[in-house]
């Protein structure tokens, strides 16, 4: 499937025209998004791929970002993804709240670009993460994008009023079945 993020009203960028992601769940605890911005990527701040190691702080530049939980569970898990490799992985108790390190495989993370479009291709493992083992998921999606003067904008599938939040309930707009037994 695949989905449009939008850019929060109040960050407007003037480089992109668009961010689609493709969405799929090709087994059981696995996540695959396909993020492809469209525009003039000359003009995003989008360092060049580099080890993948775990790190915070990525929502300060260009990064992408899932949020995922079960549908009736409070806690859920944010994953942040740089251009670069860099990643990071969280459990939250509930909203912004009690928040500790997820443990799970390192995702796999492939970027390509052109002077029009960049793509950033993630795959996770989640099967470490209790909660989500074979459940149906909530799914949250957006971008925090760095322009190279240093404006940023923020992206999700959707905005809560007020200023942008991706952690408000009002993101958690896809629901992913659990899949069937085969």
């Amino acid at each position: 499937m695949n989905r449009q993020l939008r850019p929060h009203a109040d960050t407007p960028c003037g480089a992109l025209q668009s961010i689609e992601v493709e969405i799929s769940r090709p087994a059981a605890n696995r996540l695959r998004l396909r993020y492809l911005l469209t525009g003039d990527v000359e003009g995003l701040s989008l360092p060049y791929p580099g080890p993948a190691v775990r790190t915070d702080g990525l929502w300060q530049h260009s990064c992408f970002e899932a949020f995922l939980r079960a549908p009736a569970d409070p806690a859920y898990h944010e994953f942040n993804f740089a251009p670069s490799g860099a990643w990071a992985a969280y459990r939250l108790g509930g909203y912004r709240d009690a928040m500790t390190e997820a443990q799970l495989p390192l995702p796999r993370i492939a970027t390509d670009r052109t002077p029009e479009h960049f793509v950033c291709t993630v795959e996770l493992e989640l099967g470490g993460l209790a909660e989500l083992d074979g459940a149906a998921w909530r799914l949250g999606l957006s971008a925090v994008i760095e322009e190279r003067h240093g404006r940023k904008s923020y992206w999700a599938l959707a905005h809560p009023p007020g200023k942008p939040d991706f952690h408000h309930e009002d993101c958690f707009v896809i629901e992913l079945p659990a899949p069937s037994a085969a």
